[in-house]
């Protein structure tokens, strides 16, 4: 499945999809929720809160 179709079965409610995503990006955001060499978990779950959002968001 290429992305586009993968954003689009997440934008349509499949789960299985959404995971795929945050799969995806889960390097992105554990690199930048990194502060002081240590990884800051709140701001990883704010990331991946704002992922979804961006998904729901973003143009096709």
């Amino acid at each position: 499945m290429n992305f586009r179709d993968l954003l689009c079965e997440a934008r349509a409610g499949n789960e299985r999809a959404v995971m795929e995503l945050l799969t995806l990006y889960d390097p992105l955001l554990t690199k930048e929720s990194i502060v002081g060499r240590v990884l800051d978990e709140d701001l990883y779950q704010e990331l991946r809160i704002v992922l979804l959002h961006c998904i729901q968001a973003f143009p096709i």
